[in-house]
């Protein structure tokens, strides 16, 4: 699923307006909009100035913003502006008093300004400009970390709705005050998904006087005028039914015309789920059955040991040396000396090693295993999945 920039613009306006915000420049790639007190808690994260203008009764300066929807179109409209307006101002005429014999960067028979800076350091360039009048630029694009921050704040926001049907002007001047009907409105969002996914909008209502319920709701809604203020001369009645029995009874409806789809897609996609995961057995079956070598304890190395000391034969008793004055005999101690230099067999212990990382070779293939198993599952495996994403109440006559 995506979206155009004309798609995003139209859902970002619709925003913006929803909320109050003064659009102070629109064009087909672009707006300029000064955001609302609404819209400037909900999109800047600004807790502690809002915090503070609260809690002072400071008047509030909200930001401003230009959000662009195509980047390409604006910056073309924005080379043209520039050389529209390069052609359209005078040429820089030769001043011998300036440097370089033009003046410094300020038009014909105009002095530069005059500032604390300038008479110790020349003309300097104006710096940004910062704070509340400041107008921020960013790229609303399908995908982008603003739009998604503004399908949040919409969603958030538009969770739930209370609003009343505007009555006729004749109504306001009649004897009789007419009479609100309680209406429950639910939005499903139903999604059909295995490898392959769609999704569906379902807005059901259901009357909270008779239990009548009505698909298609957004229908009998578009036709009327609805504010979130009770007009006058209007009368709401008492609900009969609860709130949770008019969820549970849009919920059972919802699963009844679920039941009636034609669910062949599903069992396609089983078949292909078979399919990999016998495929993903058979390799995985042939790697894990190879051999590995045992890992011998360390008791088993130790008897071997042994045994090799117990096989070897202590070395003679040297003799007297013969000829060499102060000499004397080689004692024990020499004895065991070069016993213990006597190199023990590597072997084992780099057969023990290479059976460790066998071991550990193996749960690692597992893991792999079992975690691809689990992801291929979820890919495949035919699902139906209902949220309800927006809700409201809804006084109609």
């Amino acid at each position: 699923m995506t979206m155009s920039p004309h798609e995003v613009q139209a859902y970002v306006l619709t925003y913006l307006e929803a909320l109050d915000c003064q659009i102070m420049e629109r064009s087909p790639a672009h707006v300029t909009v000064k955001l609302s007190p609404e819209a400037d808690k909900a999109l800047t994260n600004r807790p502690y100035y809002w915090g503070f203008v609260e809690r002072t009764g400071a008047p509030a300066e909200t930001m401003s913003f230009t959000f662009i929807f195509d980047p390409e179109s604006y910056q073309q409209a924005i080379e043209a502006a520039e050389a529209k307006a390069a052609e359209a101002s005078p040429p820089v005429v030769p001043n011998p008093a300036g440097t370089n014999g033009v003046t410094n960067g300020s038009p014909q028979g105009e002095p530069p300004k005059e500032t604390i800076l300038g008479r110790y350091f020349g003309i300097t360039p104006s710096l940004p400009q910062l704070g509340p009048g400041r107008i921020l630029r960013e790229e609303v694009v399908y995908g982008s970390r603003r739009l998604q921050q503004i399908f949040g704040a919409a969603r958030e926001g538009g969770a739930f709705v209370n609003l009343f049907e505007q009555a006729a002007k004749r109504q306001l001047r009649a004897t009789a005050p007419a009479v609100y009907e309680p209406w429950l409105g639910v939005c499903f969002k139903v999604e059909f998904a295995c490898d392959l996914k769609r999704e569906e909008l379902h807005f059901l209502g259901i009357s909270l006087r008779s239990g009548e319920i009505i698909e298609k709701f957004g229908t009998k809604l578009n036709r009327r005028d609805l504010s979130p203020r009770l007009a006058e001369n209007m009368h709401v009645q008492t609900a009969k039914v609860s709130l949770f029995d008019a969820g549970a009874a849009l919920e059972s409806h919802l699963t009844n015309r679920l039941l009636e789809l034609d669910y062949s897609w599903a069992e396609k996609a089983q078949e292909r789920l078979d399919l990999e995961l016998d495929v993903l057995d058979t390799y995985y079956e042939a790697v894990l059955r190879e051999d590995t070598p045992e890992v011998e304890s360390p008791g088993n190395v130790t008897s071997d040991t042994e045994n090799v000391h117990s096989d070897r034969t202590p070395p003679a008793q040297l003799k007297k040396v013969v000829d060499i004055k102060n000499a004397k005999p080689i004692g024990a101690d020499v004895e065991l000396a070069a016993e213990a230099a006597v190199p023990i067999d590597s072997e084992t212990d780099a057969e023990e090693e290479k059976a460790k990382q066998a071991v550990i070779d193996r749960e690692a293939m597992k893991l792999q295993y079992e975690t691809r198993r689990t992801e291929m599952i979820w890919q495949y495996e035919p699902k139906v999945k209902v949220t309800a994403i927006s809700s409201g109440m809804f006084h109609l006559r």
